[in-house]
């Protein structure tokens, strides 16, 4: 207590959200998952990560060799689901280490004996998917581009939406009136309309759903940074910054914004969220990532066209769900940590 009560702002801030015990775990465990997907070749990967042949190391997971290079019969890279290979590569004194699931986001189950889409068993956990890739492999690389991607969209549309909503606060006047014009002009236009017509014009690419996104994800943060400004601009120290002759982008940047950050720390988490179920939302109704990308998005439109295989949309549905509701925790945690009523 004595701690709490001598701390400074943030760190009392940071006192009060390690108090909310639930956001606090969802941050810890959003973060250990995250984290072990960004190594998700070496924990899903169809090729070992160490092979020892004939008295020599090799590192198939960062380079390609052909199956010459193991005693095989083909210059062509070296298929290590090939019974031939695996053979080659076990007997003797070889071995081999292998992924924990030894499977990649397009590894095709040739051997299996089931139909696809094929239920869960024990070559693949969590089954396969109606082209006979492994469920438990497109979820995991299909994570970490939801998140990527959300990350990505929602730095820019923090930037964006904190310098309209800086310049519309501090300048006010016809500046705000202007951009206030602008920003409901932009808003009536049909997002998704948009994206249909540029789906249809270029090629699916995470480069273009990003740019388009971005150009409609910055508005509603900007009202919140407009409106603290707009609160600040007539405190006494940004008079005395003035009357100091400061220019106004250091006053904005280097003095109101630092106070102005509540709203933008506070919805972090739900504009995650929002990305990532934005993305999910368009790759289902096949306006997201090309094809051959792993997507949460489009498992679920598999197990849509899919009803019979019930782990398609049920293991997509914990993952994105689990995901959504571990940023909601996290960003309530925020929310009263940041409530400066709470002391």
């Amino acid at each position: 207590m004595t701690d709490y009560v001598h701390a400074s702002p943030s760190l009392r801030a940071w006192y009060r959200f390690k108090s909310n015990k639930r956001g606090y775990y969802s941050l810890w465990i959003f973060g250990i998952l995250f984290v072990l997907s960004l190594f998700a070749e070496v924990i899903s990967n169809d090729e070992p990560l160490i092979v020892y042949f004939d008295s020599e190391y090799y590192f198939p997971v960062f380079k390609d060799y052909p199956e010459t290079t193991f005693g095989g019969d083909f210059e062509t890279v070296a298929d290590y689901q090939d019974e031939y290979v695996r053979t080659i590569l076990t007997e003797n004194d070889n071995w081999m280490i292998e992924s924990i699931n030894p499977y990649s986001y397009s590894t095709i189950n040739y051997i299996s004996e089931l139909p696809n889409p094929a239920a869960p068993s024990s070559q693949n956990v969590l089954g396969t998917d109606d082209r006979g890739r492994d469920v438990l492999a497109r979820l995991i690389y299909g994570f970490r581009l939801s998140v990527l991607f959300a990350f990505a969209l929602t730095a820019i549309g923090i930037s964006i939406g904190i310098i309209a909503g800086a310049i519309q606060g501090y300048f006010g006047g016809r500046t705000d009136l202007l951009f206030q014009r602008f920003i409901e002009v932009w808003s009536s236009m049909p997002e998704l309309y948009l994206l249909i017509i540029f789906a249809s014009i270029f090629q699916p690419s995470i480069t273009l759903l990003l740019i388009l996104l971005s150009l409609f994800g910055w508005m509603g943060l900007s009202d919140y940074v407009r409106a603290e400004f707009l609160k600040g601009r007539n405190l006494d120290y940004i008079k005395a910054a003035r009357a100091l002759g400061l220019p106004n982008r250091s006053i904005m940047f280097s003095h109101l914004l630092p106070n102005s950050m509540t709203p933008v720390i506070t919805f972090l988490p739900f504009r995650i969220s929002g990305s990532i179920l934005a993305l999910t939302s368009l790759d289902f109704l096949g306006l997201g990532v090309p094809p051959s990308t792993p997507s949460l998005g489009e498992l679920l439109s598999q197990g849509k066209e899919n009803i019979e295989a019930w782990w398609l949309s049920l293991s997509t549905f914990i993952v994105l769900v689990g995901t959504l509701m571990l940023l909601i925790f996290i960003g309530e945690a925020l929310r009263e940590a940041l409530d400066t009523r709470k002391g």
